[in-house]
């Protein structure tokens, strides 16, 4: 279980990249909160990593699936120290000769089969860890296109570039075409207001069930 923590981070590095392998992109910043909004017409472009790391719901996904790691590794852990100790044990009866050949092989058949599912058990739970890291980066990215679409509906930019820190293809862009702050600053708001609505309605249900 050490690989599943690491997991998070190169799951989603992996996402980011794919998701703009196809499009030029620039890693200049920009810090002028004055800046006068591109035009209409304009091709601007957004830092797809400062985003994502800075949108509280891929935060709020990340620390759920952390603790859920943490707890898994807790588990096996202690199932790992488990089988440890009976196999010293055992070892021991055998060393001291307590133990006639026939228990010996019925008892080390046994520790086989413990030693062969916490094997099974430990690449079971890292198989449903990376399932729910696949599906949490697919709810941020989806989130994230799907409100970069809507803003673009009002601006009309003619076209939004991505850039990640892994993924150069442009050096140099004007710092006023930079929508990073602005994206990430609407997709937060919107995530505000979305677990409101999930808060008044989980309420609501609760006070017709009472």
């Amino acid at each position: 279980m050490k690989k599943v923590q690491s997991f998070l981070c190169i799951a989603l590095a992996m996402a980011l990249i794919a998701s703009c392998s196809q499009n030029p992109s620039t890693t200049t910043t920009t810090t002028d909160s004055e800046k006068t909004a591109p035009a209409a017409g304009s091709i601007v472009y957004l830092q797809l990593d400062s985003v994502v790391n800075n949108y509280d719901m891929f935060n709020d996904l990340k620390s759920e699936l952390e603790v859920k790691v943490q707890k898994i590794q807790s588990e096996l852990q202690s199932k790992g120290r488990a089988f440890q100790n009976a196999a010293k044990d055992f070892e021991n009866k055998i060393n001291k000769g307590l133990l006639t050949q026939a228990e010996a092989q019925e008892r080390n058949q046994v520790l086989t089969n413990r030693q062969a599912d916490l094997q099974n058990l430990s690449a079971q739970k890292e198989a449903e860890i990376a399932e729910e890291q696949a599906v949490m980066i697919n709810k941020v990215m989806d989130a994230i296109q799907t409100y970069v679409a809507k803003y673009n509906e009002e601006k009309k930019y003619a076209l939004i570039l991505t850039s990640t820190a892994a993924t150069t293809n442009v050096l140099v862009g004007d710092p006023s075409l930079d929508i990073t702050a602005e994206i990430t600053e609407g997709l937060n708001n919107e995530y505000v207001k979305q677990k409101k609505k999930k808060t008044a309605s989980s309420d609501t249900t609760k006070t017709e069930e009472e």
